[in-house]
């Protein structure tokens, strides 16, 4: 049944390509262009078009990840032509596998960000439904373009979009860390284009398969500008991945943002990680010549410093969402280290725990403004202390005999835990077990998978006593030792806000604001039972990226479709100008 219906989806999909690759981007568009001719007072309509907008959106991003995987494909690639145009000179999209699994995250994380902002936080500013499209317009525009000038166009989007979000619901904090995360962007965007203008200055092309092309040829003259240009365009996308110390402007920013807009902005550090994977892989390959994997150690080294930085953040956290922002901090540093080995093994797992740790901080940004709440009891501040921590202890601190009564004589064992509590307990439980990689779930399995790898980097069997060298055992006992160090950090944060606290109320939870915290744990879970195909399909992406010939040939051999005819008159096919 399941096979049947896989098939008739790639068929559908198959019969409306290449044009369904412009769908995630124009799908927003189109809907925030709606929602701006509104009035600002149809908050609920505005909600409705937003979500049915999004989960339009996920069943698209769902089909073209089906498409691009399916049996028998060896490169999974669609390519359009914008303007029928053929590359380098006219606007391409191109999808893979990776781009189909990022847009299928994205909209994952978006669908559970609005369904929770239907509750209360939708309302609290004006255009917040239009900005949110706008947001995925602007991510999905950055994972499908195939050169570096729509590339910008599209973060440029994103950006303004970003803007508008992090200053919904106003308050000092928020304009004053919107502030720094505007200045911080508007110079990643100049380092972006100073970068971008040096590249086509050297290779005369920004199509980024006519660069893996053109970047080999460089004269050795050139070499060094070619070198210069790159890494001032990975300094920009190094701003947007968070890495440290370009990474001060990450925590106050998202902890200043609404509970769905922090969620949404888990998918922004994510989008600076998948361009250097995407742009690294393809112009800087084993295939470079002379450029093959420059930039390796500087990416492993920024990586782990970044690690750190997000562990001990963690230690040092006390607000919740404070946490959330180290934990995404963290993440896209282990991701960042590991892509710089340039191992398929290695890449294959960290492609792995990118949706696993990106689902996970989603949902700890979406309780923590829960948990806040119920512990503040709608008060702008609730101290930590209570006047009687422990009522049932003696002077000595052990359990009085005999005594089952708390200091309002409720019995304390066999208490019915309330099902709101119940249920933010679970969900940071699981967000623990996931950030901190422990086992069953799925941030166990990506993490296994990369230290399997860094241990036997050719594989079971062939590797023969191959040491992963000085940087890969550093990488090693960084991962477990920010593990832990994040274990610590969300398990002292639970004791104080459940076990440390008897005599606080139930909390008042919606459904749409449980709902989807438990869709994002779910879908870690599902990671997690599901590893096995999982795992085939991000070493297939993995294999990919590591041999950029598929993606510059799909690329570069896309054809224009002829123009109409005329009876007694043939087709005339458009040529590069």
């Amino acid at each position: 049944m399941n096979a049947g219906l896989t098939a008739l989806v790639e068929q559908a999909t198959s019969a409306l390509m290449p044009h369904l690759i412009l769908a995630p981007i124009a799908l927003p568009l189109l809907t925030a262009a709606l929602m701006l001719l509104l009035r600002e007072e149809q908050q609920r309509l505005k909600l409705v078009l937003n979500m049915l907008s999004t989960a339009l959106g996920l069943l698209v991003a769902l089909a073209l990840l089906l498409w691009s995987n399916q049996p028998g494909a060896t490169s999974g690639m669609g390519v359009y032509l914008a303007a029928n145009w053929q590359a380098p000179f006219g606007i391409v999209l191109a999808l893979d596998r990776l781009s189909a699994m990022m847009l299928v995250l994205t909209s994952l994380v978006a669908l559970a960000s609005i369904v929770f902002a239907g509750a209360r936080w939708h309302r609290a500013g004006v255009h917040f439904h239009p900005l949110f499209q706008f947001q995925l317009m602007g991510l999905a525009g950055a994972f499908l373009t195939a050169d570096l000038f729509n590339l910008f166009v599209f973060f440029e989007i994103m950006l303004a979009a970003s803007y508008g979000l992090l200053l919904h619901g106003s308050g000092r904090p928020r304009v004053q860390a919107g502030l720094h995360y505007i200045a911080i962007n508007l110079a990643a965007s100049s380092l972006f284009l100073v970068g971008v203008s040096m590249l086509y200055g050297i290779t005369g092309t920004l199509n980024m398969a006519d660069l893996a092309q053109t970047i080999p040829l460089v004269a050795a003259a050139d070499r060094g500008l070619l070198h210069t240009a790159a890494a001032i365009l990975a300094t920009a996308f190094l701003i947007k991945a968070a890495v440290w110390p370009l990474n001060f402007w990450l925590v106050p920013a998202y902890s200043a943002a609404t509970a769905p807009v922090g969620a949404l902005f888990a998918l922004m550090t994510k989008v600076g990680i998948y361009t250097i994977l995407r742009l690294w892989t393809l112009l800087f390959s084993s295939e470079a010549g002379a450029s093959a994997l420059f930039g390796s150690l500087w990416l492993i080294a920024g990586g782990m410093l970044t690690m750190a930085f997000g562990a001990v953040g963690m230690l040092g956290s006390q607000r919740l969402s404070h946490l959330a922002g180290f934990a995404a901090i963290l993440s896209s540093g282990t991701l960042l280290a590991a892509a710089g080995f340039g191992q398929n093994l290695l890449t294959a797992g960290l492609l792995y725990y990118l949706p696993s740790s990106t689902l996970a901080v989603a949902a700890l940004f979406l309780t923590a403004d829960l948990i806040d709440r119920w512990r503040n009891d709608g008060a702008s501040y609730a101290p930590f202390e209570q006047a009687d921590n422990a009522p049932f202890l003696n002077a000595e601190l052990v359990p009085t005999e005999g005594l089952n009564l708390d200091a309002d004589e409720e019995v304390l064992i066999g208490r019915v835990i309330p099902a709101a509590a119940a249920l933010l307990g679970l969900a940071f439980l699981v967000c623990t077990l996931v950030i901190a990689g422990l086992p069953p779930l799925s941030g166990f399995v990506g993490k296994v998978a990369m230290l399997s790898a860094l241990l036997n980097p050719l594989g079971l069997g062939s590797s023969a006593g191959t040491q992963p060298g000085g940087p890969g055992w550093a990488l090693f006992a960084l991962m477990v030792a920010t593990g832990l160090l994040a274990l610590i950090a969300l398990t002292r944060a639970g004791i104080r806000h459940f076990w440390a606290t008897h005599d606080r109320v139930a909390p008042q939870l919606r459904v749409l604001e449980g709902l989807p915290i438990a869709a994002l744990l779910a879908l870690c879970i599902a990671l997690t039972v599901l590893a096995a195909p999982v795992m085939r399909f991000t070493q297939a992406t993995a294999d990919a990226l590591h041999s950029p010939g598929t993606y510059i040939r799909a690329v570069m051999q896309a054809k224009p479709i002829p123009g109409p005819t005329t009876p007694g008159n043939a087709a005339v096919p458009q040529e590069a100008p």
